[in-house]
């Protein structure tokens, strides 16, 4: 089931792994080995979970890297599907 509009993974991060543990943008950053610059346009939905950013979540919070790139692909599809009907795309089925 799809969700309806879901939230960026950077509002996921902030508000079940940065929050709870009180974790400030400078030193997330610095746990996870990436500049702040980096982190901030993640948390505030300017840039998205890439793979490495997927793994380095995983190992910092004992998540699955995997479940980072699903919130991220139930983003981008969700955002995708919303423009479906301006696409000009011919259909091939048989």
């Amino acid at each position: 089931m799809r969700m309806h509009n879901p939230p960026h993974p950077g509002e996921i991060l902030k508000s079940l792994c940065l929050d709870p543990l009180g974790l400030s943008v400078t030193r997330a950053a610095q746990a996870l080995g990436v500049s702040r610059k980096t982190l901030s346009a993640v948390l505030n939905g300017r840039a998205g979970i890439s793979p490495e950013m997927a793994v380095r979540l995983s190992i910092a919070f004992g998540t699955s890297s995997e479940s980072w790139l699903n919130h991220q692909v139930r983003f981008d599809l969700w955002h995708a599907e919303q423009h479906r009907k301006a696409l000009k795309v011919v259909k091939l089925a048989a």
